[in-house]
């Protein structure tokens, strides 16, 4: 009898920051979320309940408003969900993250990663090489605040990750649960 062969999947999670006030005098990595991020942000915790959107590994770039959405979407999670700040997401270009995505071990198999546009924009671009084709347009065009790509991987180790590689999963954007 064979030993079933390991799943070679992994998926990863973008999820933009919900929307951020803009305060005067508030250097832009310390502006706290809007009344209207502290609104979406559980709603996208309770979608990723519902849809067991499980991360095992959730990155949250070191910007206040991040870490704000990172808490509010994680009260509607498992308590269980591994959680590490990362400086390398915030202000990053999309070639940064890869490389921050890249670097993360094999035993992760759902990544979560919060931060911030252009980059996941960029990102996800680059990465997604099938997919609804209606939903593939819709982030090329915007990726709104706290909206989420979920995007699969066929590879066994995060080093994999190439350009195009990936498959859109889904697209979703707070505007679209209400």
């Amino acid at each position: 009898m064979s030993a079933a062969k390991p799943s070679t999947k992994r998926r990863l999670l973008l999820l933009r920051h919900a929307k951020s006030a803009w305060p005067e005098d508030v250097a832009d990595h310390d502006r706290p979320l809007a009344g209207r991020g502290e609104k979406t942000a559980p709603l996208m915790g309770r979608y990723l309940a519902r849809e067991k959107l499980i991360p095992d590994l959730v990155l949250v770039s070191s910007a206040r408003r991040t870490q704000q959405t990172w808490k509010l979407v994680a009260k509607k999670l498992p308590p269980s969900i591994a959680k590490q700040d990362s400086e390398d997401l915030y202000e990053a270009s999309a070639a940064k993250i890869a490389a921050v995505i890249q670097s993360i071990d094999p035993s992760v198999r759902t990544l979560m990663l919060i931060g911030h546009n252009p980059g996941f924009q960029d990102l996800a671009d680059g990465l997604i090489g099938a997919g609804d084709p209606e939903a593939c347009v819709g982030i090329r065009e915007k990726f709104p605040t706290a909206a989420l790509a979920v995007i699969e991987f066929d590879v066994d180790r995060w080093k994999g990750l190439k350009p195009k590689s990936g498959t859109l999963e889904r697209f979703v954007t707070p505007r679209s649960l209400a």
